[in-house]
């Protein structure tokens, strides 16, 4: 779902010039002219002016004396902002954004899921079972299927109670709802419901050790539904192009 979703005017069309930004319909250098997005989206010129100053505090566009306002190079862009990250996939999916983010799911994931099998309270095991139950019952809706991931791995990171890798949510949950619509939506993923069981399992039992080993061969089985997704995407872009 959109962060934008439900915010007025103003946040569709922070969304939708946001979204052609990242996923390069506007190419960093390019001038993006406040008259021609008044005229395409039908708004005012306040419209435009404001939704242009929030993609600017994300480090998407910047005003330059002459030019106007022009989209920045991707080193410019707060890759960690939330809608930046959900950016990522809301057209094609960008697989080195994704294997970044499964670098940085292997650097955290696995010792939070240690700090949670000795830190977790009975809440903490609620919401992740509550979580995993989701997933079990959304087999068949891959929207569904995603959004309980996303929560099992919010919750695995607040059973860690330390509020900085509590923070890192921001990160991994965006990025997750970018690679679980590829995964889940074009039917790659295996069976992920007995791997996230038994991580629970583990900090049930407050099994560090165990928890951790779980985590990333959690996170090997998704490296391998990643790898086939893009097979398959890449395969389906050299037959779209042998049509042309």
């Amino acid at each position: 779902m959109a962060i934008y979703a439900g915010r007025g005017l103003h946040g569709q069309i922070v969304e939708q010039i946001g979204a052609r930004i990242v996923g390069g319909v506007y190419e960093p250098g390019a001038t993006l002219f406040a008259d021609h997005l008044e005229e395409e989206f039908a708004v005012s010129k306040t419209v435009v002016r404001e939704a242009l100053k929030v993609l600017s505090a994300k480090g998407l566009v910047e005003s330059r004396q002459k030019r106007g306002t022009v989209v920045r190079p991707r080193r410019a862009w707060s890759l960690l902002d939330a809608d930046v990250l959900r950016w990522q996939g809301s057209e094609q999916p960008d697989f080195t954004f994704l294997e970044n983010l499964a670098e940085v799911r292997a650097i955290v994931e696995p010792p939070s899921a240690r700090l949670a099998a000795k830190r977790r309270t009975d809440e903490d095991l609620e919401v992740m079972q509550q979580a995993l139950d989701a997933m079990a019952a959304a087999r068949q809706e891959p929207d569904a299927m995603v959004a309980a991931d996303v929560r099992f791995h919010r919750a695995l990171l607040d059973a860690a109670h330390n509020e900085l890798l509590s923070r890192m949510e921001v990160v991994l949950a965006a990025g997750l709802q970018v690679r679980d619509r590829f995964v889940h939506h074009g039917k790659h993923g295996s069976d992920a419901i007995p791997a996230h069981q038994a991580l629970l399992d583990a900090i049930k039992d407050g099994d560090a050790e165990l928890a951790g080993q779980t985590v990333e061969i959690l996170l090997t089985q998704a490296a391998a539904d990643l790898a086939e997704a893009r097979v398959h995407a890449e395969k389906e872009a050299r037959r779209k192009a042998r049509r042309r």
